[in-house]
């Protein structure tokens, strides 16, 4: 039986952070270290992780002297990993109790570099909203037909706190990007090591994904808040300027140069985009290119916001007075 490591990062998580805890000590599968980085944490959350780490020795504690945010965070425990296997945890969440054991054996019996799984969304009482993130994210038929580097490159489907990969390859991705609020730690490993290793999925939800006002990333839509087409199409770009930005900033981690010209011909796009208020008839193909891997509904809707505006604006209008 492998060791693990589970990385566990808090903040301010005197909330949900028990049941949490409680979750992941009462595994099926029980051979592993909790290494748990509080990030100066100002509530009860210290004392909390203290008496656990008294009642149980599997854990290790780690308290910051400075904020260091959620990426740093996941970084400092990720070069703290030793054993062959990795696991991330969020500190809100509920593990079900077979999730280290079904992961583990996925990863060994598919030889996976990678492994991920569906979640089941919860609100803050735990009653179950949606019985498959992947399904109310419109990740579901993706996921299923191709789940590979391509179909990440423009748009994430995994979700951190369900991953399991191999300490190997950390050095793959370190440093972790920390520019960008839309490129996060989850993507960016998936990503990197999707490119010449192999990624698998766990199609069963192993986590109650709890929601609640407090979330840093959570499965409601950014896009459900504004009131414009306008906002939202420029949300649509600020997020893919930013995402292409990140890339080529650390452009010596992608290994196909055919991608690193990728990435410089999609930020100028966008950046093009901008300054396009009303139509666009440029690089019409590139953003067929791009979008390829996306559902056709996803890839029309964000045709017609970012590339003819002003058709977007009547449709979004008609669309609002119908509802």
């Amino acid at each position: 039986m492998e060791k693990i490591d589970i990385l566990l990062a808090t903040y301010n998580g005197e909330k949900y952070l028990k049941d949490q805890l409680d979750s992941i000590l009462n595994q099926t599968y029980n051979n592993f270290r909790l290494l748990i980085s509080d990030d100066c944490s100002t509530d009860k959350t210290r004392n909390i992780l203290e008496e656990y780490k008294n009642k149980d020795n599997r854990i290790e504690l780690f308290f910051q002297k400075n904020n260091l945010g959620v990426i740093r965070n996941f970084e400092f425990l990720l070069n703290k990993v030793e054993n062959k296997y990795y696991m991330f945890s969020d500190q809100d969440d509920i593990w079900k109790e077979f999730k280290i054991e079904k992961s583990v054996k996925k990863i060994e019996e598919s030889d996976s570099d990678l492994v991920y799984s569906d979640l089941e969304v919860v609100d803050e009482n735990l009653k179950v909203k949606y019985d498959s993130y992947w399904k109310l994210k419109g990740f579901y038929k993706k996921i299923k037909k191709y789940n590979n580097f391509e179909s990440l490159y423009l748009n994430n489907f995994v979700t951190g706190c369900t991953i399991i990969s191999k300490k190997e390859l950390i050095k793959k991705f370190l440093p972790l990007p920390n520019t960008s609020k839309y490129v996060l730690h989850d993507y960016w490993i998936t990503l990197i090591i999707s490119q010449d290793g192999k990624i698998s999925y766990i199609e069963e939800p192993l986590i109650r994904y709890r929601q609640h006002k407090n979330n840093k990333v959570g499965s409601k839509k950014k896009s459900s808040e504004l009131k414009s087409i306008d906002e939202i199409r420029q949300l649509f770009i600020d997020v893919k300027k930013e995402h292409f930005e990140v890339f080529i900033q650390n452009e010596n981690k992608f290994v196909d140069n055919n991608i690193k010209i990728l990435n410089k011909e999609a930020l100028e796009y966008y950046n093009m985009l901008e300054k396009k208020k009303n139509i666009n008839f440029k690089k019409w193909k590139l953003f067929f290119k791009l979008y390829k891997y996306e559902n056709f509904n996803y890839k029309i809707q964000n045709f017609v916001i970012l590339n003819i505006p002003v058709i977007a604006r009547i449709l979004f209008k008609i669309k609002n007075k119908l509802s």
